[in-house]
């Protein structure tokens, strides 16, 4: 198993706080893996994300126990370096968006002129990286002059350009339509496929089903449940804690419940209409 980040018996406690945001975290991210973070509000989620990316304490401060290791390394020993290492996707896109540049293809290429990578080769990755986010036709734009799916693609395409080997993403299509969050997925998607570890935090549970190979599972700053995606979501328990869990699992156990001999509890659409057919199939032999 070749882990790129641990957790070991971490909590931290923002700054003038009694109560813990994350308790006693003790997680392993394996490379290459796809990481769904759900709970319900309040549950630690977000900070989970700062904890992660070393923004707690360094940023925002406060109290923190434990380590947080990076490759083996303490993340605090990064530096500025800790950039090229993890990504990070602020739930608004608007905190991303640096505010100093007049243009889209400038703004992706911020982050590359801050590690003072040579022009020619800023060029190249801007532009593949525009390609690859569907933004190239708003090379020339403000950043502040497009739609809020827009955005999001940028502030996701200054963050892939830097070509880190974690992504930690919090709710990137909450404010977004539809039509923006299949935009956000489809991004997504590629980068699992370039076997990035991702950590997302998202309520569309569907979407979380769909894409994810794990789920973590947060309550009042502890983590309550973690693994398959399949194991997670089809748990029943979870929804007395809070936890969102996909329309059709809920649907499968009650068809299980009403005497349908489903094979297995699915989690996606697909899965249900599979496992639903078979079950049919089988009644009427």
């Amino acid at each position: 198993m070749d882990i790129i980040m641990e957790c070991k018996n971490v909590t931290y406690s923002y700054p003038l706080t009694k109560k813990p945001a994350i308790k006693e975290l003790n997680l392993k991210l394996e490379r290459g893996k796809f990481y769904g973070v759900i709970g319900e509000n309040g549950s630690g989620k977000t900070t989970l994300c700062a904890v992660l990316r070393g923004f707690a304490p360094s940023f925002y401060k406060g109290e923190i126990e434990g380590e947080v290791l990076v490759e083996g390394k303490k993340i605090g020993e990064y530096g500025g370096e800790l950039a090229k290492k993890i990504g990070f996707v602020f739930q608004n896109p608007f905190t991303q968006i640096s505010g100093v540049k007049d243009t889209v293809f400038e703004e992706v290429a911020y982050g590359l002129e801050n590690f003072g990578v040579p022009a020619g080769e800023i060029e190249r990755r801007v532009i593949d990286v525009m390609r690859m986010t569907d933004i190239e036709h708003l090379a020339e734009k403000s950043p502040f002059e497009l739609s809020g799916g827009q955005m999001q693609r940028v502030a996701l395409a200054s963050v892939i350009v830097l070509e880190p080997d974690l992504l930690i993403i919090d709710e990137p299509t909450s404010q977004l339509d539809p039509e923006g969050t299949e935009s956000v997925f489809a991004i997504i998607q590629k980068m699992k496929e370039k076997h990035k570890t991702i950590v997302l935090v998202e309520h569309k549970i569907d979407l979380i089903a769909e894409y994810a190979d794990e789920v973590l599972v947060f309550k009042d700053g502890a983590m309550i449940a973690s693994g398959d995606k399949k194991e997670i979501l089809s748990d029943m328990s979870l929804l007395e804690q809070g936890a969102a869990l996909p329309q059709v699992a809920i649907l499968g156990r009650k068809l299980q419940e009403k005497g349908l001999p489903l094979s297995t509890i699915p989690v996606t659409e697909k899965q249900a209409v599979e496992v639903i057919a078979e079950a049919l199939k089988e009644r009427k032999r």
